[in-house]
């Protein structure tokens, strides 16, 4: 295969691990369907192990090969889990192995002990625990380099993190010529967030700043996603006497469509790395507030695309979204501002970047290096392991 500079350079044996392919709004495995159709797209031999789902269809329109392997964090079946990946090493012969959830990284690691391969992490969610033991890998990338700051201080050697910031333009997710189903017509004006239903997410302060100003602006607040405590915030509808006004709509998988009809995106997170979200309502176009919490900044590029207010003040979010939709020229002006510098934000910039960290990983001269943060890292320094 050949690179941008007409170099020709052997094509690279990657086995991404993730828990599973569901169609569920899952961002973490999102990254992973892009990264896979991408790079199998450049010429590389590219195979994910996981659970299976919905998306093994996109995987093998792109020639991506899904093999079956369960993860799951339970200690007995660790065992028939590592024999099953070994099968798998000796089969495909890696040259490195993406690693994106703790049960996978631990598997990689312990098979390695006997086989040969580099093995890459990426931090997608470092509020959890468990993430910590994704400094297994040769190297770490973190999502944002508030994620990267963040697992530096929890121990993970500087030399060995990396900074890839997630982006979803252009992903081969959204380019399958799958009919997706009719999305009800929205109110107007409107505050949309699409989001898991979990505290983390913010969604009761989100409610709470919305019941500040909903009836004097006469606006209607969609709120897309399902999880765990999405009964808890049905119950702060009620408590706000604004069913009217306030709409669960659930996971939806044409979230493009709702975009296109949004007012106002809000974001009201307490823990965010890099949320896919972000870039695909700045693609849509849509005024965007966000709270400045982990890569949420960062996906903002830091306040000049979009509104950032601290989390948890639902002070400042309420005057957020009552100027944007008192003001219909600073709603424009902030539009505009989200379509602005797009570019970091594809998928191919994405993939690049990893496939420059893997070069990197097993010695290879990077053919390119642009991480998301501006640091050009052309040299793996120390491959020490945990």
């Amino acid at each position: 295969m050949k690179t941008e500079r007409g170099e020709i350079k052997a094509s690279l044996k990657i086995i991404h691990l993730a828990n599973h392919v569901l169609e569920i709004g899952n961002g973490i495995v999102n990254v992973v369907i892009d990264l896979a159709c991408s790079q199998a797209d450049a010429g590389h031999d590219v195979v994910v192990a996981s659970a299976g789902g919905e998306y093994e269809a996109v995987l093998a329109k792109h020639g991506v090969k899904h093999v079956h392997l369960e993860q799951k964090p339970q200690l007995h079946k660790l065992p028939s889990m590592c024999r099953k990946f070994d099968e798998l090493v000796v089969r495909e012969k890696p040259d490195v192995v993406h690693v994106h959830m703790m049960t996978g990284a631990l598997i990689a690691k312990i098979v390695r002990l006997w086989r040969s391969y580099r093995i890459v992490s990426t931090v997608h969610n470092e509020f959890q625990r468990s993430a910590r033991l994704m400094g297994v890998a040769d190297i770490v990338v973190a999502v944002s380099a508030a994620v990267e700051k963040a697992m530096i201080r929890r121990g993970i050697p500087a030399a060995r993190m990396r900074n890839i910031e997630n982006g979803t333009i252009d992903s081969p997710r959204r380019k399958q010529s799958v009919e997706r189903p009719a999305v009800p017509e929205l109110v107007h004006p409107n505050v949309v967030t699409i989001a898991g239903m979990y505290r983390r997410k913010g969604i009761a302060v989100l409610m709470d700043a919305f019941s500040r100003i909903e009836r004097s602006k006469g606006a209607h607040l969609y709120l897309i996603g399902d999880g765990p405590d999405r009964a808890e915030f049905e119950q702060l509808m009620l408590k706000y006497a604004m069913c009217d006004r306030v709409h669960f709509l659930g996971f939806q998988t044409n979230a493009a469509a709702f975009l296109k009809q949004t007012d106002i995106f809000a974001l009201a997170s307490f823990n965010d790395p890099c949320p896919l979200v972000i870039s695909e309502a700045r693609e849509a176009g849509c005024p965007i507030v966000g709270s400045s919490v982990d890569g949420v900044p960062q996906a903002l590029d830091f306040g000049e695309a979009g509104l950032l207010v601290p989390p948890g003040d639902v002070g400042a979010l309420a005057g957020a979204l009552d100027t944007l939709l008192t003001d219909s020229a600073v709603r424009a002006d902030w539009a505009d501002r989200a379509k602005a510098n797009l570019d970091r934000l594809r998928v191919s910039r994405v993939s690049q970047d990893y496939l420059a960290i893997y070069e990197e990983t097993i010695g290879r001269e990077p053919s390119r290096i642009a991480t998301s943060n501006g640091r050009s890292k052309t040299a793996l320094a120390e491959t020490e392991t945990v």
